[in-house]
């Protein structure tokens, strides 16, 4: 099972109870409150740290906090962090959205920021967010995270950022917007006041009013020159004498002050610092594994020789170690006395600190922390043991969300020693493509393939080799060259290991994507059982969603909606909610059934959630299918203008990014919007530049020549059963065009078969707006079909929704009762058929609220609207009456 890789960090503010509490900060924070965002930004040793979580402690208010280190550059891990603080708060939230931020392709930041707002709304009680050291943050996708979370900040969440340089966010805006409160360094440093407190409460020193204000002056106010200077006077007899020494900016004076305190700490606590400092966060284990055997068992300074007690000393001695959690386990380093511990470290035989290195990551490893032990190994230039561990031992690092950590160490790799193992260009090769430099990913397989050429064909051989081919189907994929996908995934199969499941499993995905485009929907829908089956078993939360959404695809092909309406809905509950942007798919699908069910309110709904995350992939042309699905939807509505409007934001994405397997399915729609306008000459012209033999038949039709409508439909539908690229709904289609034709030829009895056919071919799949969209004609053929007694049910259900749509728009055929009886008194909408449907089905409100996603008193508001339209009191009587309406 995948396992979310999270550095581990304790959301707890570092709060010290014996800090010097500054009435006058506190005021200025607690007034910040009423706007969006405090800035607290000073250089290192401000205290800011201290200052936040000692307001934060005693606000009222419950606080959320995140200490941010380089490792959360990477938005995964950034997004990841936030998530796990708001959890502090609310154990449960975030739930979803965790099982997605590990996959190979994490959530966009725009669907990890509606999923944040979605979990900060659930919750209105007011909170403090506080990202410290927001210093370390470089990338811009992290910056741009949070800027889209201040641009739509609900007003119960005051966020406040800790840092020593100003964050690269929209600052101007929100302080000329009064939404801003700044905390700079003229703001934090000490006053005379706190500085004496400071001294003589806290470090232990009381000092004369003259030695105060000199050593306030010669440190400017700043907080870590003052706790300095206190531990150098411990050993000084003339303390006035050493503070007027003091000279130089307070830059230079760290520098001495950190001298001074290391060169009188005893050998073994030096080394303990020393060694420990190439850690990020401390606890007594880990400091054991690193540092332990350095460390002589002799406790001077009062610190024994364990690394618990040793960090429990450093406290105590406030030694530049701050606390993260309560229970005293994790601890850091200041961050500049780290870095300077760790210059003062390079002085030392770098064997030394490769060796500190590779105990870490032995720990790291040891202890389940495969990225923190990866992260480790890189730092100690042990290839062979960072390898091994982004290879994962059956799950790499790269299907685990850590792309980003595992590529950077690549991009310092010699070509040399990636030669030497060519896994590393083949995973180089798989952190590109899951990147989408697509560009890049050809010239890294083709390193590998040499480098592999003087190898024997030993099973690591052979698996590479297998890979390689499975990274050139996943690329197939994206193109749809079914031809390309087939050889190389079947190659890949071949080759790859029986263990090597996570690659295999994808494999066996695409190969299934390249039976569903040559149309054999039986090998692609045992191929996608056999991914779904394997994916499940493994954790390849990815795998899993995308074979589902394959099998989604072949039911619907099949014209088994139902089915299909399940498969794509389970989609979704995995994709979280908001939904993972590869669950545009799910949502596209369930726009396209829900519209043949005549729901125009959810095809609306999940159409437009379909493009939206559309939006948000590369390299895809499903963006365009969204689009031409809205226009279709727009044309069922009377909106001749907004779809045509939508098939123009089609054809003009499908040019600019050349997808060229689109363009018919544009030509098709624009036909449509042509007919409605009765341009018939363009209509035509588009026809046949396409060869679209339906859409050409509806242009006879409209022009009046059914002769030639017939000689397209007829022929066509006899090649199409031997035909395994057409798909069964577009056969549906062709005969009920087929059967309005003939109607129109004046063959009344062919037609009535053919529409009997149709009916009969249709039923299973509830398929109403198939024959609803051929208008007035159906309309009349329908009537025409009800006269001779046949297929009463269906026929007086098609007949009571196209006539329902007459009355709203007051248009068409005059209304005439199909049923005697009291009938409705209203239409019910498309969504509250689809509710109906389910009562029905014997769900209860509950159980259609989770279906539906819909909360529980939406439903019960359906609930009542039917029950007021069917002039019923209790759901049977709903029930029985609908299916007497041929509404069910």
């Amino acid at each position: 099972m995948t396992i979310p890789i999270v550095t581990t960090k304790l959301y707890i503010p570092p709060f010290r109870p014996n800090a010097v509490i500054r009435p006058r900060l506190i005021e200025r924070l607690n007034d910040g409150l009423r706007r969006k965002l405090t800035v607290v930004s000073a250089s290192a040793g401000y205290g800011k740290t201290t200052l936040v979580s000692g307001w934060a402690a005693g606000c009222g208010r419950p606080v959320a906090w995140l200490s941010l280190d380089e490792g959360d550059n990477d938005p995964a891990r950034f997004l990841t962090g936030l998530f796990a603080a708001l959890q502090t708060i609310s154990r449960h939230s975030g739930d979803s959205v965790f099982a997605m931020l590990p996959s190979p392709q994490p959530p966009p930041i725009e669907a990890a920021i509606n999923a944040l707002l979605h979990e900060i709304n659930a919750n209105p009680e007011p909170f403090i967010l506080v990202l410290d050291d927001y210093h370390v943050i470089q990338a811009d996708p992290v910056h741009r995270t949070l800027s889209l979370l201040l641009d739509h900040m609900p007003s119960h969440l005051h966020l406040v950022i800790a840092t020593r340089e100003e964050p690269r966010l929209p600052l101007p805006r929100l302080r000329v917007r009064d939404q801003l409160t700044d905390l700079r360094a003229e703001d934090l440093r000490f006053t005379y006041a706190e500085a004496s407190e400071f001294l003589g409460g806290v470090m232990g020193q009381p000092l004369s009013s003259t030695d105060v204000a000199l050593l306030e002056s010669r440190t400017e106010g700043w907080i870590a020159g003052l706790q300095l200077a206190a531990l150098s006077m411990k050993e000084h007899s003339d303390v006035s004498g050493f503070i007027r020494s003091f000279t130089g900016s307070h830059r230079y004076v760290l520098d001495y002050l950190v001298e001074e305190v290391l060169q009188r700490l005893p050998e073994d606590v030096l080394t303990f610092l020393l060694h420990s400092s190439i850690l990020d966060r401390l606890c007594g284990p880990l400091c054991d594994a690193v540092v332990g055997d350095q460390v002589p068992s002799r406790p001077p300074f009062s610190l024994s020789a364990s690394g618990q007690d040793m960090l429990d000393d450093l406290e105590r001695a406030n030694l530049f170690i701050v606390r993260l959690d309560e229970e005293r386990r994790w601890y850091r380093y200041h961050h500049l006395f780290a870095e300077l511990l760790r210059k003062r470290l390079q002085h030392n035989p770098s064997q030394t600190i490769e060796t500190l290195h590779i105990r870490a990551s032995i720990w790291y490893e040891n202890n389940g922390l495969a990225l923190e032990a990866f992260r480790h190994a890189a730092a100690a230039n042990d290839i062979g043991r960072a390898a091994r561990l982004a290879e994962g031992g059956g799950m790499p690092l790269l299907f685990r969300g850590a792309v980003a950590p595992v590529k950077d160490w690549l991009d310092t790799l010699p070509a040399k020693e990636l030669d030497a193992r060519p896994s590393l260009w083949v995973m180089y090769a798989s952190a590109m493509l899951m990147t989408g430099q697509m560009s890049g990913v050809e010239p890294k397989l083709l390193a590998a393939e040499k480098a592999l050429h003087h190898d024997g064909q030993d099973d690591k051989t052979r698996d590479l080799i297998g890979h390689i081919a499975s990274i050139r189907a996943t690329q197939a994929v994206s193109r749809h060259q079914a031809d390309t996908i087939l050889a190389e995934s079947r190659r890949a199969l071949d080759y790859l290991h029986p263990d090597n499941l996570p690659v295999r499993t994808a494999t066996t995905w695409s190969l299934g994507y390249a039976y569903q485009l040559k149309g054999d929907r039986a090998a692609a829908s045992n191929a996608y059982m056999e991914a779904l089956s394997a994916s499940r078993q493994i954790g390849h939360l990815i795998v899993t969603i995308m074979a589902s959404l394959g099998l989604g695809a072949v039911q619907e092909a099949e014209n088994r909606l139902d089915l299909a309406a399940e498969t794509y809905r389970n989609v979704l509950k995995l994709a979280g909610n908001p939904a993972f942007p590869a669950a545009c798919e799910a949502h596209l699908g369930l726009a396209r059934i829900t519209y043949e069910w005549n729901d125009l309110e959810a095809a609306v709904e999940h159409g437009r959630q379909s493009v939206r995350l559309a939006q948000q992939l590369e390299r895809t042309d499903r963006a365009v299918a969204g689009e031409l699905f809205l226009a279709k939807l727009k044309l069922a509505q009377g909106d001749i203008r907004g779809a045509a409007g939508c098939i123009a934001t089609a054809d003009h994405f499908a040019r600019s990014h050349n997808f060229v397997n689109q363009l018919p399915a544009i030509a098709a729609a624009q036909i449509l919007v042509l007919l409605r306008q009765g341009n018939l000459t363009a209509a035509a012209h588009l026809a046949q530049k396409h060869e679209l033999p339906i859409s050409g038949a509806r242009v006879h039709l409209a022009q009046g020549n059914t002769s030639a409508a017939l000689a397209v439909l007829e022929p066509w539908l006899r090649q199409s059963e031997a035909n395994k690229l057409v798909e069964e709904r577009e056969r549906l289609q062709a005969l009920i065009l087929l059967a309005v034709t003939l109607y129109a030829h004046n063959e009344t009895a062919r037609a009535v078969q053919a529409l009997r056919d149709a009916i009969f071919a249709a039923t299973a799949g509830g398929f109403v707006r198939i024959f609803a969209d051929e208008g007035v004609v159906m309309y009349r053929l329908l009537r025409e079909a009800a006269g001779q007694g046949i297929m009463a049910d269906s026929l007086n259900k098609l007949l009571t929704v196209m006539e329902a749509e007459d009355r709203s728009s007051g248009t068409g055929p005059p209304h005439r009762p199909i049923l005697s009886g009291k009938g409705l008194i209203e239409p019910l909408s498309g969504r509250e058929l689809e509710v109906l449907r389910l009562i029905a089905k014997g769900l209860s409100n509950a159980e259609i609220s989770g279906r539906l996603f819909l909360s529980l008193s939406t439903v019960k508001g359906h609930n009542r609207n039917i029950f007021d339209k069917l002039q019923v009191k209790r759901r049977t009587e709903a029930v029985a009456y609908a299916r007497q309406l041929g509404l069910l």
